[in-house]
């Protein structure tokens, strides 16, 4: 019976083992249609994915910037990006090292901080654990009109760059066929509400250096203009996405700037908020009139939440802030914890007294009791 119960046991820990395996592999494999504020297609029975996202909007009051850089993985050696913009954009390609710059300008404070009593990972609550090191051209409509419009197209590096306007979600889709890609009909829904706005798109052909080779690791980044009188980071895509999105986005204008809501993800905290000190490179030149940096980061456990785009508006105050990462240390005088000088000090002390008190006691002189004198006799 015991034989036959540990047996049964092994058959559920296998199938529960071989129940992960199947669907980590199924995510890995799975096409990612959304990647922050646009969508990536790859092409027909190949499959890309955005590993990482990284975004920095920058806005004067009258024009808005995006720069953003992807970091792909797959076994696609093309695929097709699309962007909604609220306005005509005029597109080239970004400085990599703009990105490097902005991690050093909001990297965390690193500062020691001393405790006096043990804590786990001390001698002696040693629990064996150790530190956590732990820490993006169509055929014609009805009457003539054509409801897909190329305004313009360029060749940037690896990208074939096509700006476009639609008045038929399903025409953009027509356009994304022509050129080799399937729309599929999850996004042809998504953007909807962007045909409805008369919003336009930048769509995007990527393909790497080298031709047939897959797409991998980061590429170039795209860097778009356009007018706007209120900042905006198109999100609303990212609802389609299967997997638990996670947003960062740095913003440069004159103030200190917030999502004016949490658009159906987790409460946006801001990361760092600060004047950006450099004074030469891509940073200081995109931060040029837009002094102020804040950075912001956000979950969406639940993309299919997400309910609109990431309007952002001026903070309450300008109120610098930067993360401060601790390193707790034990307190030690010269490689010895101060606690345990201080028990054994203490303890030290106590017994001394003790001792002391007892040699005075043996030291006092015994004064014998005085005799009892008996009383006088009576009469």
């Amino acid at each position: 019976m015991v034989g036959f119960l540990r047996g049964r046991a092994r058959r559920r820990v296998f199938a529960v083992v071989l129940a992960l395996l199947v669907t980590q592999i199924g995510s890995l494999v799975a096409p990612a249609y959304a990647c922050g504020c646009g969508a990536l297609i790859p092409d027909t029975a190949r499959r890309v994915g955005v590993s990482r996202e990284v975004s920095v909007v920058r806005w004067d009051g009258t024009q808005e910037q995006i720069v953003m850089r992807l970091t792909v993985e797959g076994d696609s050696d093309r695929a097709a990006w699309v962007m909604p913009v609220p306005r005509r954009a005029t597109v080239k390609l970004g400085d990599p090292a703009l990105f490097d710059q902005l991690d050093a300008a909001t990297a965390p404070v690193h500062r020691t901080r001393y405790h006096f009593w043990p804590e786990d990972g001390d001698w002696p609550l040693v629990s064996g654990g150790g530190p956590d090191t732990g820490a993006p051209p169509p055929g014609a409509g009805v009457g003539g009109r054509q409801p897909v419009t190329v305004v313009g197209r360029q060749k940037l590096g690896p990208f074939d760059v096509a700006r476009l306007t639609a008045t038929d979600p399903d025409a953009l889709g027509s356009w994304l066929d022509t050129n080799g890609f399937d729309l599929p009909t999850r996004l042809n829904t998504a953007l909807e509400p962007y045909v409805r706005g008369r919003w336009e798109y930048v769509a995007v052909r990527l393909a790497p250096q080298t031709s047939g080779t897959a797409l991998r690791g980061a590429l170039d980044p795209l860097h778009l203009t356009f007018s706007t009188d209120r900042p905006v980071y198109p999100m609303r895509l990212s609802r389609l996405a299967r997997t638990p999105q996670s947003l960062g986005l740095y913003v440069l204008a004159p103030h200190r700037m917030e999502p004016a809501s949490a658009i159906g993800g987790s409460r946006p905290r801001v990361t760092f908020a600060g004047r950006v000190t450099a004074k030469s490179g891509a940073l200081a030149e995109l931060a040029a009139g837009t002094p102020f940096l804040t950075a912001v980061g956000q979950e969406f456990p639940t993309p299919s939440l997400i309910d609109g785009d990431h309007m952002l508006r001026r903070a309450a105050s300008d109120t610098a802030f930067q993360q401060v990462v601790y390193e707790d240390r034990l307190r030690t005088v010269a490689g010895i914890p101060a606690w345990l000088l201080t028990v054994v000090g203490g303890l030290a002390l106590v017994v001394t007294a003790v001792a002391l008190r007892v040699v005075r006691r043996s030291r006092r002189p015994v004064i014998p009791p005085k005799p009892v004198r008996p009383p006088p006799p009576v009469g």
